[in-house]
């Protein structure tokens, strides 16, 4: 079966949803990050909270529709990913679980140390996901241990490599064999710290842009510093993925257009333009998720054991009905999530002070929740 147009469209779909949410949900893992050590006081930490509260949620529904299309409109790819990769999908779930409670459940008690320790798990789970999404998505630039077979005899049998065809994937399937540690190597660690870096970056660029005062000034000083920090590390990997994994030549094109981004957004940030450099980097992560997306073409799963056993986007894909009944859908739905993604975003576009904030600590008092005192 060869590649359709439906099956491409679906693809780049898959790519924009990824966009949406790594571009926009970027700056919430971002901040929180740093929500413990940049904050000097509680106002400072609330403003910062209150800088992504109206728009967390809505981010994570990219994240929602992402692996959603991916499981309609591409099912092998989907099952080959989420049964191979599941021990760092569940962490990822279990992190994501965590930071919502976080945000939510923070301002709930009047305690210093229930605040405290809201705001530590929500800055480790935010480092740990970061890592996790870059680590996943070098190991589809990379390949990973994935071979073709079944377990119809209780042990896995691989199919010979030469003898991968259509009829031989009616009973066999794509499997990812080599564990979760063959999923960590010194590329995909890198990758790691190629979306830590610019999530970091993308958060302080946030917060210029959101917060007012002595606040909204250190974090333009803090973008200054990540953003040639990011840059560089994501320089290092993306050259490495394209000259030594990438087979697209076009590849080079979203690479380039990355790289001018990213070189731009430093130039921006260092001439205090911070809504100018904010957009730029929103740009770049665009680009980079591009890259990335391009060079795994014409594969959604490469196989790092044999070419042969490497899932193609018409391999994974469902059928064209299928497809047709989807794409109507997602000509219908999606304007209407950008355009509450733009109206959102507009309606809380203000900045925040820390100093407008009252000094007074939100949330109920211990002993009448115990009391059973609340009204």
């Amino acid at each position: 079966m060869e590649q359709t147009f439906l099956m491409t469209l679906w693809f780049i779909l898959v790519a924009v949803l990824w966009i949406g949410f790594l571009a926009l949900e970027g700056f919430g893992y971002g901040v929180g990050m740093f929500l413990k050590t940049f904050a000097r006081n509680e106002r400072e930490r609330r403003a910062m909270i209150n800088s992504i509260g109206p728009h967390w949620d809505g981010n994570e529904v990219w994240l929602l529709t992402a692996g959603g299309a991916t499981f309609a409109a591409f099912p092998e790819w989907y099952a080959t990913m989420f049964s191979g990769m599941y021990i760092a999908l569940v962490l990822v779930l279990v992190c994501l679980i965590i930071r919502i409670c976080a945000l939510e459940w923070r301002k709930m008690i009047r305690t210093e140390r229930w605040r405290n320790t809201w705001d530590t798990l929500h800055c480790i789970v935010s480092w740990i996901v970061s890592i996790l999404f870059g680590v996943a998505f070098a190991n589809l630039v990379a390949g990973m241990k994935i071979e073709v077979g079944n377990y119809s005899s209780g042990e896995f049998v691989a199919v010979a490599p030469d003898a991968v065809t259509w009829e031989a994937l009616a009973d066999n399937h794509h499997y990812l064999t080599g564990g979760f540690f063959s999923l960590l190597t010194p590329f995909t660690i890198l990758g790691g710290l190629v979306t830590l870096s610019l999530f970091f970056s993308h958060g302080a660029l946030w917060l210029s842009i959101k917060t007012a005062g002595e606040l909204q000034l250190r974090s333009i000083n803090l973008a200054k510093r990540t953003t040639v920090i990011s840059t560089a590390i994501t320089a290092v990997w993306a050259l490495w993925a394209y000259f030594v994994y990438s087979s697209q030549v076009l590849a080079i094109i979203p690479l380039a257009i990355c790289a001018l981004l990213l070189i731009a957004t430093v130039v921006a940030t260092w001439a205090n333009r911070e809504i100018l450099a904010f957009g730029l980097h929103f740009a770049a992560i665009a680009g980079a998720v591009s890259t990335i997306f391009a060079m795994m073409v014409p594969y959604v799963m490469k196989s790092s054991i044999n070419e042969a056993y490497s899932l193609t986007i018409a391999q994974a894909s469902v059928t064209a009905p299928t497809q047709t009944i989807m794409t109507i859908a997602a000509l219908i739905f999606v304007p209407i999530v950008l355009g509450y993604t733009v109206w959102a975003y507009s309606v809380f576009r203000k900045r925040i002070d820390a100093g407008q904030i009252p000094e007074e600590p939100v949330g109920l008092e211990p002993k009448k929740i115990r009391e059973f005192e609340v009204r």
